[in-house]
């Protein structure tokens, strides 16, 4: 029996020619950016329409977010029967499930045990597609161009995110209601299965995707302490803000949309940044400024004791809280220094794992603490704790060497 080398094993993208490397760019970052739109619209309003309309207490949004996150992990699992398939028509598959569960929000009974059912069906078609994009894009990109091409895609989110949160408030503004925009999120993720379609097929080779190696542990800690750092920010901040201080649905909208253009704006200029100085320099900055916004949140009502002062001071860290998620794209474009090509999906989706081991842990303990805790303290103490943890992995992460000069 013959063996295959390791060059016939190699990343079968390597056969891509420049047009379809551009075609499927393109496609790539139709598929993000409509992605984008429906998840950010998602994500805005929230905790809006889960405090407001629902009526959910801060433990019950903890084990929603619990609950939806555990999805992470079987995603794991999943992806690992669907080895074999290529990977556009899996994220074809699993966003067809965001639009049909994401959708149905618009008729969901006044019952969170309702919203937690749906949700498990949108989250799971979605964490399945999580590792796709990045995996994809990698296949896509030309050699020492990785992070570029990973820029590119976080702006195509932004751009399509800053389009969701346009329609949400248009939508809003003519007398509609949160539930009719979930009604175009999940049409909108329609479109965004149909643009995976026009994605090279053979982008990439799937190949296992139950891999764990030690020599990629490091990784796996920093996707770890990152899914810890998430949940703070998509279980809690905004919760805080219209649950404790009463900001409303369109404010909330406003503060998603200044999110939106920074990031829209810095996600190419944060890939450069990483190919130029290296992963170690952007997350140490990333996980430092957590630490200061986490503290903030968790001692506003002592450093800011004037209330109209300290909602204003809330907006601003809110905003840096979601435009840094740009920077942790520097996570992966690690993986692009650790692992071979073929080991690239397999990397990506055991750090999805990791990552979603943190996230569902969090959110019930912080949803535990939002109750015990009257100042809400110690939700994002916890925060605290992982952004220190981050800096002292991060201090292990390789520098980045200095290319190669020609004589």
């Amino acid at each position: 029996m013959t063996v295959a080398s390791p060059v016939s094993l190699a990343d079968a993208s390597s056969t891509l020619t420049p047009a379809q490397r551009s075609r499927g760019t393109v496609f790539l970052c139709l598929a993000v950016a409509l992605v984008g739109f429906t998840m950010t619209v998602q994500m805005a309003l929230n905790a809006n329409f889960l405090a407001e309309d629902i009526g959910v207490t801060g433990e019950q949004m903890g084990q929603i977010e619990a609950a939806r996150e555990l999805c992470g992990i079987t995603a794991f699992f999943l992806l690992a029967l669907l080895a074999g398939i290529a990977e556009p028509l899996i994220g074809a598959a699993m966003l067809l499930f965001v639009a049909v569960g994401l959708g149905a929000y618009a008729y969901v009974p006044q019952n969170y045990l309702f919203v937690l059912g749906l949700s498990l069906i949108w989250s799971q078609g979605l964490h399945i597609w999580m590792p796709l994009p990045n995996s994809m894009a990698l296949g896509l990109a030309e050699p020492g161009k990785a992070g570029r091409k990973l820029g590119l895609l976080a702006a195509a989110g932004a751009m399509g995110a800053f389009c969701g949160l346009g329609v949400a408030m248009t939508i809003l503004h003519w007398g509609g209601s949160v539930r009719m925009t979930y009604i175009a999120a999940g049409g909108v993720a329609v479109l965004a299965a149909g643009a995976c379609l026009g994605i090279p097929r053979n982008v990439k080779v799937p190949g296992s995707r139950l891999v764990f190696r030690w020599r990629y542990r490091l990784y796996y800690v920093l996707c770890f302490l990152e899914g810890w750092r998430k949940q703070v920010f998509l279980a809690f901040s905004a919760f805080l803000l219209v649950k404790v201080y009463n900001v409303p649905v369109m404010s909330m909208l406003i503060l998603w949309v200044i999110i939106q253009v920074l990031v829209t704006v810095s996600g190419q200029i944060v890939g450069r940044i990483i190919d130029r100085v290296g992963e170690r320099k952007v997350l140490f900055t990333y996980y430092t400024s957590m630490l200061l916004v986490f503290l903030g949140y968790a001692f506003a009502t002592w450093i800011w004791p004037d209330e109209g002062v300290r909602k204003m001071a809330l907006y601003g860290l809110f905003i840096v809280d979601g435009s840094f998620f740009v920077m942790a794209t520097a996570l992966t474009t690690f993986v692009n220094r650790l692992a071979p090509p073929q080991e690239h999906t397999a990397t990506l989706s055991a750090g999805v794992a990791a990552n979603h081991v943190a996230a569902v842990s969090m959110p019930f303990l912080g949803g535990i603490l939002w109750e015990l805790d009257i100042t809400h303290r110690w939700t994002f103490l916890l925060g605290a704790i992982a952004a220190v943890a981050s800096l002292v992995a991060v201090s292990f992460v390789p520098k980045r060497e200095p290319p190669a000069t020609s004589h």
